[in-house]
């Protein structure tokens, strides 16, 4: 289990953004402690603030008197109601703040159930309870719950994560909102892709999909975008879950600015000279898809080809992993384009492949590859170190034979961060006043 722990100034803002949760019944509250009761046990914002007036009226000098707990057990664990409320109360009363007015609510709105605990950690007389190794004594807590309440030990996952790799989605499991979650938030920060379909390819790795959708609010037209788990034959194996669940960067007006940024940087890399080269030399040297991918394959370079119903090739774009960059067929050049390679494999015409030296002198791929920034690849996706089996002729045993690109994430709550982050604005622009 992990426990956050935030502090803040805005009584109000805490209340609401859990009370929230609760109107729009993705969640509730569990227990109250030293709160006002009310006659049909339920509360609003207004009649929670008055068991914490008391204490922040008698506040001396603490300047962020507000406390925001969460506590978060494995998505593995089956925590009942009874065992969080025991687990708060517990929880509280090892960190000092048994006897204050707090409220536990329940968060059932993402794949991870979990509890926020909103107090004030000033007593009734107004002087503030002592945090030194707050950090600590909490760690010390949550192993000790853990071990009270039987669940999965966090610090046991710590030291597997290195080992623990992320897999493509798998739409059987029951946790796809959580497996797309880290997929997504991650690829665009490390990777350099301009279209949705260069996007698309990208994401086709890890099984997954993604449509732009349009419709009519309130006499605007407005876009977003919809992703969807696949299966092992690519198709849509699952209902479409909206951008918005994942972080502003899944969303479609992140990614197109993604795609400006991508357009302007990939202008003149010279990623682009090394990539063409790979696939040029893979071209004349094989003869068909299977020992083109594969060629292609040990070098780092994922090949995606798109066909119809009939088998004609429509689309192919790499993805090389060296450089982190995403090429369609087509801008690497004319002589690339699915065209070419449906005349090839599907009709045995081999369309002419200038040689390196045509129209570059003694250009190599050597040469291309030297010219890279010598950036150290992010660990997150420093895989070329694994042997890539004879066996890895399609998209999915190419990434199981990678080993994954991410570790595994736990279903993170985006509006708990983009809470947080809108908390520090405020702290911000309070201390520039």
């Amino acid at each position: 289990m992990i426990a956050k722990i935030g502090r803040g100034s805005n009584l109000y803002g805490a209340l609401a953004y859990n009370q929230l949760k609760v109107e729009k019944e993705n969640g509730q509250i569990l227990f109250a402690n030293r709160i006002i009761e009310t006659p049909n046990a339920q509360y609003s914002i207004a009649q929670l603030t008055q068991s914490f007036e008391p204490y922040l009226i008698a506040n001396r000098n603490t300047e962020k008197p507000i406390l925001h707990i969460s506590l978060n057990p494995d998505p593995k664990d089956n925590v009942s109601d009874k065992k969080f409320k025991l687990m708060a109360q517990d929880y509280m009363q090892e960190l000092g703040y048994g006897e204050q007015p707090f409220v536990v609510f329940k968060h059932t709105d993402i794949d991870r159930t979990h509890i926020h605990i909103v107090s004030v950690c000033v007593d009734e007389e107004g002087k503030k309870i002592s945090d030194k190794f707050e950090k600590r004594r909490s760690m010390k807590v949550c192993r000790e719950l853990e071990n009270k309440y039987g669940l999965l030990s966090a610090t046991e996952k710590g030291h597997r994560q290195n080992d623990k790799i992320f897999r493509p989605v798998n739409y059987q499991t029951g946790d796809i909102k959580s497996q797309i979650a880290s997929v997504v938030r991650y690829l665009p920060k490390y990777y350099k892709f301009q279209t949705l379909g260069e996007y698309n390819a990208l994401l086709s790795l890890f099984n997954i999909t993604t449509e732009k959708i349009e419709g009519e609010l309130q006499g605007k037209i407005k876009q977003g975008l919809l992703y969807f788990p696949l299966n092992e034959n690519g198709e849509k194996a699952g209902h479409p879950l909206k951008a918005s669940l994942f972080g502003k960067n899944a969303g479609l007006s992140a990614l197109e600015l993604h795609f400006e940024e991508s357009k302007e940087a990939l202008k003149n890399h010279t990623a682009k000279l090394a990539i063409k080269a790979s696939i040029e030399i893979a071209f004349r040297s094989t003869n068909d898809e299977k020992n083109f991918k594969k060629q292609l394959g040990e070098q780092g370079v994922n090949v995606i080809v798109r066909k119809n119903g009939t088998g004609r090739i429509y689309g192919i774009t790499f993805i090389d992993h060296n450089s982190k960059t995403v090429w369609n067929g087509s801008r690497l050049g004319k002589e690339l384009s699915a065209n070419s390679f449906n005349d090839y494999w599907n009709h045995n015409i081999k369309p002419e492949i200038k040689r390196l030296n045509e129209p570059h002198p003694k250009i190599s791929q050597h040469n291309a590859m030297k010219d890279l920034p010598a950036e150290k690849p992010h660990e997150l996706f420093d895989f070329l170190n694994k042997e890539i089996t004879a066996s890895s002729t399609n998209e999915t045993s190419m990434m199981e034979s990678f080993g994954g690109l991410l570790p595994e994430a736990q279903g993170e709550d985006y509006e708990e961060q983009d809470f947080t982050n809108k908390m520090k604005k405020k702290r911000r622009r309070k201390r520039g006043k």
